[in-house]
């Protein structure tokens, strides 16, 4: 997907959120602001917002000496997360269609993202989501080829988001490599997310090597790029690996929920809506 106008703004946005989160004093505010301008000026139209918001958010660990901005606010989202768990495991237990239910938990913890915001209610969107109809539902092709493939990669999207993904993977025989970010950036998950979330007894944690948004190959190891590449199905959660990966076709299944007007624009539903989509191959 590339970057539209509208996306300008949100990035500036970002890049204040988290300089403050890191505790960034009012001068170096400013001059996270000012260079982060300066990309955007100098921004090729075709680059997808991914790959801009990971300059955006390098500047911010330059300018704060590395670590992890959103360290304390992952830690509080996993163990948000978990403290649903009964009420969740209630759920699946419940439903008529276990991989349905499965699916759509996946889809709400997609909530907790803070690229276009930092607040959330994480129990009322499960619950709209449980019920809610998809925009787009490919559920039979996925069905379809769980059955058929050897191995899943699976591309993680956000800390406590993944425990929610426990739940989708727990019911897949396959086995399941679950695809983590090689360093942090916003609060996308990382190895020690995705092992807080327990999701390392249901899976084999894998890292992409990269500290970008997204999935962005080029930004990926070798080592990962072997597995993407040999890779039968991939499940790729939320907003940015949409945007950088919409183009991969058909073995990629996109679980989302559209939370960006920009996206909604691009993918064709509204804000609000949950996404079973299939990639299309390029024609």
């Amino acid at each position: 997907m590339k970057t539209y106008l509208d996306c300008y703004s949100c990035f500036v946005r970002q890049a204040l959120e988290a300089s403050r989160m890191a505790g960034a004093d009012t001068e170096q505010q400013r001059s996270i602001l000012l260079r982060v301008f300066r990309i955007l000026e100098g921004l090729d139209p075709e680059s997808t917002p991914p790959e801009i918001a990971d300059s955006v958010h390098r500047i911010i660990r330059q300018e704060i000496h590395g670590g992890d901005p959103y360290r304390a606010a992952k830690d509080a989202a996993t163990a948000q997360a978990l403290a649903l768990c009964p009420r969740l495991r209630e759920l699946m237990d419940d439903a008529d269609d276990p991989l349905d239910m499965a699916i759509r938990l996946s889809i709400a913890g997609n909530i907790i993202d803070f690229a276009p915001s930092i607040k959330f209610d994480l129990w009322d969107t499960v619950q709209r989501v449980c019920t809610q109809p998809y925009a787009a539902n490919d559920q039979q092709s996925f069905r379809r080829q769980l059955e058929h493939v050897n191995r899943i990669l699976f591309l993680a999207d956000n800390a406590g988001e993944t425990v929610f993904d426990r739940f989708l993977i727990e019911l897949i025989d396959t086995p399941v490599l679950y695809a983590v970010k090689g360093g942090p950036v916003l609060n996308d998950a990382t190895v020690e997310d995705a092992v807080a979330a327990g999701v390392d007894r249901v899976a084999a944690i894998v890292s992409t090597g990269s500290d970008a948004p997204g999935t962005i190959i080029d930004h990926c190891s070798q080592e990962f790029r072997q597995l993407y590449d040999n890779a039968e199905m991939i499940i790729a959660k939320g907003q940015a690996n949409y945007e950088t990966l919409s183009k991969e076709g058909s073995r990629v299944f996109f679980l989302l929920q559209i939370k960006c007007p920009i996206i909604a624009q691009d993918i064709g539903f509204p804000t609000g809506s949950i996404v079973l989509r299939q990639g299309r191959n390029e024609q």
